[in-house]
């Protein structure tokens, strides 16, 4: 299953990773030159990760199945079909970030600039 989530929601979804003792990654699988444009931190306790969509296959060997992981690109399409293409692959704790970053430097931190 993928869940959606907000960008206010990732850090709730986060330290509820945690609280079953769980690892989470988030996964932005936006281009370089977009990293470079605007960026996220994570939040506390989960691990940051930048992956472009286009590198995700070749890396389907180190990344764990079982990890929870949220994906994030600029407006949230790119990572559903990353989510989509990791579930097909038997990831099983999925979520991916609606509105992506554009969202996210509307409500969580506005100091992210939009692109």
């Amino acid at each position: 299953m993928i869940e959606q989530i907000t960008p206010q929601q990732t850090a709730e979804w986060s330290q509820q990773q945690l609280a079953k003792q769980e690892k989470p990654l988030l996964i932005d699988v936006r281009e370089p030159w977009e990293w470079a444009q605007a960026s996220v931190t994570a939040p506390e306790g989960c691990e940051l990760l930048q992956l472009s969509m286009g590198n995700i296959p070749g890396m389907l060997n180190q990344l764990d199945p079982d990890r929870p992981t949220a994906l994030l690109c600029h407006h949230g399409m790119r990572s559903q079909n990353v989510a989509n293409f990791l579930h097909h692959n038997g990831f099983s704790s999925l979520a991916n970030i609606t509105g992506g970053i554009d969202s996210w430097s509307l409500t969580v931190d506005t100091a992210v600039p939009r692109y």
